[in-house]
Order: C-alpha cells, then structure tokens, then sequence
C-alpha cells in the first residue's frame, strides 16, 4: 500500500511546447539551409538542410520551460515560490488576457508568457521580503493550473 503525502504530489503539469506555425516555420529552414549549401552538391545539401531543420525544432521543443505545482511549490520555468505566499488567482482568456499580457503587465511581476499560448493565470505574490508583486502564467487550461494552485494553497495552510 501507497502512503503519498499531500505535500510531495504532482497537482498540475503542463510543458509550454511550441505551436504548431512555430514548428511548421522552423521546418521551413530546411530548404532555406539547403540552398545554401547547393555549391557543395545537391545530395549533401538537402542531408544539412534536414539535419538542421530536425535540430532547430528538437531544440524549440528541448528548451519549452514547464509549469508544475508539486506539492506547496508552483514553478514557472526555472523560477518557484512556496504556495503559502500565494494570494489571489485571476484566470484571463482572450482579450482580457491580451489586455494582461500588454498594457495590464505588472512591470515589477515574473512573467512566463509563451506566443500561441492564450491563457493566463496572475497569481499576486503576498511574501512582504520579495519585490516581485505577482506571477503572470501562460497556459492552455488556466482553470486547471488556478485549482491546483489554489489546492496547493490549501496544503500549504495545514499542519503537517
């Protein structure tokens, strides 16, 4: 039998990968590459072409940061922030979240906004000792990751 504890689970995990347009735009670098390469033989030309179109999409998709709430901890790429100094979530779609992702920008938040990405999570941040006001987070189900934020807030509220 399995005894998890609250405060060690995986509540939400969602990797910012690129859009497909993006992907489709990097894998139009194989013909471009191969042009260039065209002196050195058509044949070996389109292998670089190909070669370097698969890595520059296996590196797109490689460095997509991750949005994770693991226990009482979000993570928002390489940044992360116990829930117990988390306040209020506000989820925005469309153009409330244009509005959040432009003029409504807190200059002094952290901010994880990915292109394609509609959703948003704002997260204020209440801890009194770190200057950073609130977390701006792109994300495809902002419903789910504002639960599971909100349940991590919850477990980070309890005793142990």
């Amino acid at each position: 039998m399995q005894n998890r504890n609250l405060n060690t689970r995986v509540r939400y995990r969602e990797r910012l990968s690129p859009s497909l347009w993006l992907l489709v735009t990097a894998a139009v670098a194989a013909p471009m590459v191969a042009l260039v390469f065209t002196p050195l033989g058509s044949l070996l030309a389109l292998l670089i072409g190909v070669v370097a179109a698969v890595a520059l999409i296996a590196v797109l998709i490689a460095a997509s940061p991750a949005v994770r709430v693991e226990g009482t901890v979000l993570r928002a790429g390489r940044a992360h922030i116990d829930a117990q100094w988390l306040g209020d979530v506000v989820v925005a779609r469309g153009e409330a979240a244009r509005e959040a992702r432009g003029p409504a920008l807190a200059a002094r938040g952290w901010h994880l906004i990915r292109g394609g990405i509609d959703g948003l999570v704002i997260v204020q941040n209440t801890d009194p000792d770190d200057p950073i006001t609130s977390w701006t987070i792109s994300t495809r189900t902002p419903d789910r990751l504002a639960a599971a934020i909100q349940d991590a807030r919850v477990a980070a509220s309890l005793p142990d």
